[in-house]
Formats: structure tokens, sequence, C-alpha cells
């Protein structure tokens, strides 16, 4: 069985679809629009945050867009700005029974015109590669969700000392922020006050002689827990905050999306007895600001980047 790709569904193919009716009206979506769009996404397997859409929307509320036939929506797609230079591609989706006959090239390409002349970036599945390239995408690496009940390991060597505190006592949003944007290709501070602070979302922060090493989310979704982001100076540092972020929900079903291009990141979720899942390619369609990718231990989101 083919795995619907899990942020892209319905891949557009640049070249020999047929252009869709007139009829498809496509316009801004709001977070009103927001249960049909992760509706459909968990029909596909997503397992969307229970509260992702009020943060989604604050980082960019003029990101997100779905196509309607006589009113009913049949398509969607989110291209969230970050500041002048970057955005992100996420909630790609075509209603199963609409499939092939235009309507996602059609939103894809408004979505994309909302990027301007910006670098954008994408989470889609391996396999498509090749139609991602056509819209003038390039890999950058591949990112492995694991997921399970944790069985909890202790570290090689010992934690440094330190301590693991709610970001709300380590500085708060401008010290999370600060280290944020170290470890991502752009700032997003408007995400951010939204994210920490999400319905059943718990922040934490690891703090060593006063200075952040890291920060962790994790968040109730429709399957699992989900962890994102989870960012740190260390391996140590990242077992300290993932084992915090773990206890704070109780022994329950949790999923990680782990780069591939940082292998301490897939050892420690391997070291907490974790399966490996599906994969997907991030790509971009330009250059990225440099960012600590051997910090990033868990990505924030497969729709927001």
């Amino acid at each position: 069985m083919t795995r619907p790709d899990p942020h892209t569904s319905g891949v557009h193919r640049s070249s020999g679809t047929p252009e869709p009716p007139a009829r498809l009206d496509i316009t801004r979506a709001t977070l009103d629009d927001w249960p049909v769009i992760s509706g459909w996404a968990a029909d596909e397997g997503w397992n969307p945050g229970l509260s992702d859409g009020r943060s989604f929307f604050a980082q960019d509320p003029d990101g997100f867009f779905l196509g309607r036939i006589d009113g009913e929506p049949v398509s969607a797609v989110s291209v969230v700005n970050y500041g002048d230079d970057y955005a992100f591609l996420g909630c790609y989706l075509v209603r199963p029974d609409l499939r092939g006959r235009g309507y996602g090239i059609a939103t894809w390409n408004a979505g994309l015109a909302h990027a301007g002349a910006r670098t954008v970036g994408l989470d889609g599945v391996p396999d498509q590669q090749d139609n991602y390239r056509k819209s003038g995408f390039e890999l950058a690496h591949t990112t492995v969700r694991h997921s399970g009940i944790a069985q909890p390991r202790p570290p090689v060597a010992a934690p440094a000392r330190g301590s693991v505190i709610p970001v709300g006592e380590a500085g708060g949003l401008k010290a999370v922020a600060r280290y944020d944007s170290a470890c991502y290709p752009a700032d997003r501070p408007r995400f951010l006050a939204s994210w920490l602070s999400g319905d059943g979302h718990r922040a934490l922060a690891r703090v060593v002689d006063g200075r952040v090493t890291g920060y962790g989310v994790i968040r109730p979704a429709r399957e699992t827990f989900r962890v994102g982001p989870l960012f740190a100076d260390t391996p140590l540092d990242a077992h300290a905050l993932f084992g915090a972020l773990l206890a704070a929900v109780g022994r329950v079903a949790v999923a990680v999306d782990v780069p591939g291009s940082n292998p301490a990141a897939v050892a420690l979720a391997e070291s907490y007895g974790l399966t490996a899942g599906f994969a997907t390619a991030r790509m971009y369609t330009g250059p990225v600001r440099p960012f600590a990718e051997e910090r990033v231990f868990g990505v924030t989101t497969l729709e927001l980047g």
C-alpha cells in the first residue's frame, strides 16, 4: 500500500494536468475553516495537533487557501510567510473523490504566489521529489517520524549540571525565541508566542548556568502526543528535555519527526524504543539562512517547518 503524502496529498503534476473548471473558486481560508483542513489531514493519517490551527494562523493569517466548488471545499494548501526571505508550504490536500482534475495544482499555484520571491520549504514524501523539482524544490534531507510508547533509558553519560524548567521560568518568550532563531531558518516570534502557550501544550527549557541550552514542546494530537520542536545544544541536553517532556504527559504514545541529517537525533529516538515510520523529504526552492542543524532533534511541525 502506498502511503499518502503526509503534507502534499493530491500532488500536482506540472504537465499534462487538465485545467480545472472555471467554477473552482480559490480564496483565503480563515481559522473557522481549520476544522475542514485538519479533518482532511486526520483522514490521511497525519495526526494533527488538537490546537494547531490557532498557532498556525497566528504566524500568517493570509497564508491558508481553500478551493471551493459551489461553495463546498475541495482543496487546500498553506504557504506561510516568515519575514521577507522564507516561507513554508504544507497542508496540501485534495478531497479524495475529486483528485486528478487539476484542482490541486490550481490551489498549489495560488498558495505559492503568496510567497512571492521568498525561498519556500516543504516536507513531502520522497517518491514525489521529481514532481517537486519541477516546481523548483531541491532536497535538503529526509525526516523520519518515530513513534510509540517511550521506554526511558539513561544517557550514556551523566547530564551536565543544569535543570529543565517551564519556559516561563527560563526567560520566557524572549529567551526561547532567541534560541529558536539559531535553530530555524527564520525568526518566528508570533508563532512561538502561541505555540508555547497553546491549549494542552507543555513547553520546557533546558538551562545550564543561567543560559538556555535547549527547549521542547509536547502537545496532544488526534492519535498520540506530538513532540516538536526539540532543539538542544548537545545530545545530553536533548535527552534531559525529552525525558522531562515525556514525564509531563505520563506513559502515553508519542511521536517525533526526526531529521535524518542529525545522527544524534536518530540515536536519541531509538534509545527510547520509538519505531521509525514514514519518511518525508525536506526540500527548498533556494538558499535558506544558515542555522544549527546539529541542534535539531525534533522538527517543530511538518505543516509549518
